[in-house]
Order: C-alpha cells, then structure tokens, then sequence
C-alpha cells in the first residue's frame, strides 16, 4: 500500500451506496486516504434520496456525478470495495477486494435508506481503524 491508501467503491450505478461510502470516508479520513468511486453501468445522477440522508448526517454529496468503473481506477487503488457489482468489477493482482453486501437503496423511501447509510457509515470507521487512520468527526 501506498503512503496514503486510496480506496474505491463501486455499485452498479454509483448513484447510491458507493457515493454514499465514498461521501463518509472522504469526511472521516479526510486528506488521509485517497477516494474514488465508480459503477458498471452509472447513472445520470445520484439517488436524491441518499443525497438527503447523507444531508442528515452533515454530508454533502450533492455536488457527485456518477462516474463508470475502468480499469485505471482499479488499478490505481489499495482497496476495491464492491457493493453488488458481481462479475462486472476487473481484477488485478496485489489489489484488495472486499464485498459489503448491503441492500440497495435505489427507488427507497428514505426510511429505507438511513438503515443502509448507517451500516455504510459503521463499516467505513470500521475500515479506516483498520488502515489506522484516525476518523474526523
């Protein structure tokens, strides 16, 4: 790994649970990791509804653009956290993949989607303890 680790998370539209994730370590880790995210098949915009539950916790991810997945940004990356991607997701050696399994929050009524936010939220404290990079708050 490098001096600062730099993760990517992807789902298939990037428009919901990868921004989301990308949106929490980006405020905890701050200029301590690097942070990209990306989908198989993006998107035209970003989930309103996860735009406002991440607004509810003092994340703003209003501002993102779903981006498509290419192997650059893979390669280019420490850590590749998938999000329901499957297949569609290339490997390279020396890279370190991991899969959350998380519900999707496309087409959910924000009551839906804060479950979803807060696991996300846990598990990137979770992961950044693991990289011992302290979390802002």
């Amino acid at each position: 790994m490098t001096d600062k680790p730099s993760v990517l998370f992807v789902c298939v539209h990037n428009a919901g649970r990868s921004q989301m994730a990308a949106g929490f370590l980006a405020h905890y880790g701050g200029d301590e990791v690097e942070v990209r995210s990306a989908g198989s098949e993006p998107g035209g915009e970003v989930n309103p509804v996860a735009v406002a539950a991440m607004r509810e916790v003092g994340i703003d991810i209003s501002g993102n653009r779903p981006k498509v997945l290419t192997a650059d940004a893979v390669e280019s990356s420490d850590i590749v956290i998938t999000m329901g991607c499957g297949d569609a997701c290339p490997v390279f050696p020396g890279k370190r993949y991991l899969d959350w399994e998380l519900d999707d929050p496309a087409g959910q009524p924000i009551e839906r989607v804060r479950p979803v936010r807060d696991e996300i939220g846990d598990r990137v404290l979770a992961l950044l303890r693991e990289l011992g990079v302290p979390a802002r708050r």
